[in-house]
């Protein structure tokens, strides 16, 4: 992931405070999945310490890795749109530190606070165009009879 989605870069330090003021600390082991394509998105979490893997649902197959996460970057952002439904799977692939969110405490804060709400949407946007750019790539490597021609 870039620098400009973590959410040190991504969040002015009056909105990433007023963000992180709703947190809670929670931990992972390895292997535990957070959550699962297509099931109801009502958290997300920033990274402490740990990796987390992104995977797709690929029918008759294994589930395809999509990118790893790592301090300080978002995991989950189908909580921001709805109908609030994840587009992905993750799982931890370390043992995991995080701060978990409430979904809908932090849509509310974004909608009585508009210079919130904006920073918070240009952030998952910024989050989500990287990651359909990974996607992209990921399953052209898997399945494009040349893959991504990206050396």
């Amino acid at each position: 992931m870039t620098s400009t989605t973590t959410l040190a870069a991504a969040l002015p330090a009056e909105q990433r405070e007023q963000l992180m003021r709703t947190a809670r600390e929670v931990s992972f082991d390895v292997g535990a999945r957070l959550f699962e394509e297509g099931r109801r998105a009502d958290r997300f979490w920033i990274i402490k310490t740990g990796t987390i893997a992104l995977d797709l649902h690929v029918p008759g197959r294994r589930a395809a890795l999509i990118e790893s996460l790592g301090h300080g970057e978002l995991v989950g952002w189908s909580w921001h749109f709805p109908p609030y439904v994840w587009q992905l799977g993750a799982e931890a692939q370390s043992p995991v530190r995080a701060y978990e969110f409430d979904a809908s405490t932090v849509r509310t804060m974004c909608a009585q606070d508009a210079e919130f709400g904006r920073a918070v949407a240009v952030w998952v946007g910024r989050v989500v165009a990287h990651r359909l750019h990974s996607a992209r790539v990921r399953l052209l490597d898997l399945y494009a009879p040349y893959g991504s021609g990206g050396n």
